[in-house]
């Protein structure tokens, strides 16, 4: 029965192949938008690649502070003392990594100067963040306790300061901001909340050791788990833990609290969810994506109804003598359902194709430096589950409408 209904509708094709290409064209374009949309948001929740450990670790990006009244607060990023002092014992964990945000640097050579963007890294960084090494080494808890003057870069930093091949920088030597860093090590470029940067350096090179006493500063903490499980009592805990800081000025700031992000939880906190609660607000920013693409769709939905009452209109006679020589109304409808969703699977191949050049394109251009994007399997079968849905929502109103039509009037070519 369903070849019978894959060559009937292969035939509906090339005989209306005008009102076909539309309805494809409709469904094509709108697949893409979406198809897009998923893989940007697959990147930033779900990463692979150097944060691929993302299913299992969680960042805390920052921490608020209540003065004794309540009417004062303060957000700001965490200090090391406090990712030294209370975070990092933290027991069950596998560890936990101090990174400040990145910051803009000048790079000297010469007469040449380049901005470029600089985090410093304790060694822990390096063994939660996966980055391919393409030339030398990463700076390791050794250089740390020494203070060592060594910086890594990434592959365009590299390039641009030392033209040629990776291994072309290792070695070499560097100003940034009047400190001179030996280059040990070159990794792959990344575009990620916490791996972004075009030079990494220990922290303990930094000129001033003032960083050692404060508890709010420049640094985000990232905690890795020994699995996904362990998660939601990381959370409690570092939830347990906050309320423990006592601050530098405790009559100035009464309270402190911060919270264990994942990447949607954090992404949702800056948005939607605020600062104020254990609660990220993660739920709700899913249902406002949730709800603007389901409005999204909508308009694509009704339009690709009213181009397929226009397509089944124009076979009106073809149905009347199907219906007189004895075929059910339910039989009409799926066969026009079939095909329906056939013309739909076949955008959404069409479409996937079409995103992975969107997607290769906007990485050549470099919209955002460095960012990566990819089609996975994830995506691929979002997509074919709304080419299938588009389908069914689409054909199914015009196809019912037209299974019931009278034979004697569709033949007269009336309906």
């Amino acid at each position: 029965m369903l070849r019978n209904y894959l060559l009937t509708a292969w035939k509906v094709f090339m005989r209306r192949k005008l009102f076909t290409a539309i309805n494809l064209l409709c469904i094509v374009l709108t697949l893409v938008v979406l198809m897009v949309v998923a893989s940007l948001l697959e990147t930033a929740f779900r990463p692979s690649g150097v944060e691929g450990k993302s299913e299992r670790f969680l960042q805390i990006m920052l921490m608020r502070m209540d003065s004794p009244d309540g009417n004062s607060v303060s957000t700001t990023p965490l200090g090391y003392k406090l990712i030294d002092k209370f975070l990092k014992p933290m027991p069950g964990v596998e560890r936990v990594a101090a990174a400040t945000l990145p910051s803009p640097t000048s790079v000297y050579q010469g007469e040449r100067v380049s901005e470029l963007q600089m985090r410093r890294v304790d060694a822990d960084y390096w063994k939660i963040l996966d980055f391919p090494v393409l030339a030398g080494r990463l700076p390791t808890a050794a250089d740390d306790a020494a203070g060592r003057m060594v910086a890594v870069l990434n592959a365009t930093t590299a390039k641009r300061l030392f033209p040629g091949l990776p291994a072309a920088a290792v070695g070499q030597h560097i100003d940034v901001g009047g400190q001179n860093f030996e280059v040990v090590g070159v990794v792959a470029d990344a575009m990620h909340v916490n791996a972004f940067a075009d030079i990494w350096a220990p922290i303990s090179t930094f000129a001033s050791s003032d960083y050692r006493n404060q508890l709010t500063g420049m640094f985000v903490a990232l905690i890795l788990a020994e699995s996904s499980a362990d998660l939601p009592r990381i959370r409690r805990q570092v939830e347990s833990i906050a309320r423990t800081v006592v601050h530098d000025d405790p009559k100035k700031w009464a309270k402190t609290r911060f919270w264990a992000d994942s990447k949607l939880d954090l992404f949702a906190r800056l948005t939607v969810g605020g600062s104020e609660t254990f609660d990220s607000g993660a739920g709700l920013l899913l249902s406002l994506i949730v709800v603007a693409m389901l409005v999204f769709m909508l308009l694509p939905a009704l339009n690709l109804v009213n181009l397929n009452t226009g397509r089944i209109m124009e076979r009106r006679v073809e149905i009347g003598v199907r219906k007189a020589f004895g075929a059910t109304s339910s039989q009409l409808a799926l066969q026009l359902v079939v095909e329906n969703v056939l013309l739909c699977l076949a955008g959404g191949l069409i479409a996937l194709a079409v995103t992975a050049g969107v997607l290769a394109w906007l990485e050549t251009i470099q919209l955002v430096d460095y960012m990566q994007y990819s089609l996975n399997l994830a995506v691929f079968g979002w997509g074919m589950l709304i080419a299938t849905i588009f389908g069914l929502v689409s054909g199914v109103l015009p196809a019912w409408k037209m299974s019931r039509l009278d034979p004697v009037h569709a033949l007269k070519g009336a309906v």
